[in-house]
């Protein structure tokens, strides 16, 4: 494919389909591992570093296989600053669970003494908010057609309760028309409705992790990062062409985005948004079993080519963790 066929893509094929992953920060590893495989019931898919601070892990938990629109990975830092939620964040991170799953999960998570919200309505759909050990904010989102997507069926949730990949964010903006132009006049999502001050848009394809809230907050204060907090949301793209294509679009319009960058699992573009959210556009592939079998996924340190030499520092660096 010519540079020129790859910028003029059909707009359907150029479409975000949805969340790739959700990154964020943690503070005590082990607290972390436990909270998300032994109460929440996801699997630990991926033991490896951050690569640009290999002092400290980089954790990655989604299904069965690691799928993109399931991931949510922490960077943890033991003793790190909190970190304040506010404008310019994704403030609010959302799991979808079969509609008949919320009175499971309420009385699961207060037996593991979770801090919870009161149930809420919204769109039509069940939302039970609560709070990670680092007191970040999640939510368990019952609607219809989350059962159309598979769980990780060897988690410690039973299937027909468990946790089916994403099913959005919630972005905290202090101006709303710049960063709902970004959303449906470049990225493809469309506007999908209001309530109560939250703005929902919808990607297309409805696949996992397909819904984005802006809520409005024009006098809340500007979020900082740290413990507690995203630090980025990461979109699915289908391949490196298609990666190529966003890049020199959003480029285009003016935003400055980064070279694409080796995660080894996938390849990343990081672009800030108009009100301060870090975006980044990640390729579907390779995938988390390039170098490890679905079996034994998130059951070894795995460190790229790169800080493979330094692999006797790195892991007497780390605290041990029990998974």
């Amino acid at each position: 494919m010519s540079e020129k066929e790859m910028l003029t893509m059909n707009q359907s094929n150029r479409n975000i389909p949805g969340i790739h992953h959700v990154t964020a920060i943690a503070g005590d590893p082990q607290a972390n591992v436990d909270f998300y495989t032994r109460v929440l019931g996801l699997r630990l898919v991926k033991l490896t570093v951050n690569f640009d601070e290999p002092g400290t892990y980089h954790l990655y938990f989604g299904d069965g296989t690691g799928q993109p629109g399931t991931i949510l990975t922490f960077f943890p830092w033991p003793g790190g600053r909190r970190g304040r939620r506010g404008n310019g964040q994704v403030a609010v991170t959302s799991f979808s669970i079969p509609q008949d799953a919320i009175g499971y999960w309420q009385e699961r998570l207060q037996r593991h003494g979770v801090t919870m919200g009161q149930l809420q309505n919204r769109f039509d759909e069940e939302v039970l908010p609560f709070l990670d050990p680092d007191r970040m904010q999640i939510e368990l989102v019952a609607h219809e057609g989350a059962e159309r997507y598979a769980p990780w069926e060897d988690g410690l949730v039973p299937t027909e309760a468990a946790i089916r990949g994403f099913h959005g964010v919630t972005l905290w903006e202090k101006d709303l028309g710049p960063s709902a132009a970004l959303l449906t006049d470049i990225l493809g999502f469309r506007s999908a409705g209001e309530q109560n001050r939250r703005y929902r848009f919808e990607a297309n394809a409805g696949e996992p992790g397909s819904v984005v809230d802006v809520i409005h907050l024009h006098q809340g204060e500007t979020g900082w990062g740290g413990t507690g907090t995203v630090h980025h949301v990461a979109w699915r793209t289908a391949d490196d062409e298609q990666q190529q294509a966003w890049r020199q679009e959003i480029a285009d319009h003016g935003f400055r985005v980064t070279p694409v960058m080796d995660r080894q699992y996938f390849r990343s573009i990081y672009f800030r948004e108009p009100g301060g959210v870090l975006f980044e556009i990640a390729t579907d592939p390779p995938g988390f079993t390039r170098d490890e079998v679905p079996a034994k996924l998130g059951t070894q340190l795995k460190l790229p080519p790169w800080l493979e030499p330094q692999r006797d520092q790195i892991e007497q660096s780390l605290p041990k963790l029990d998974f």
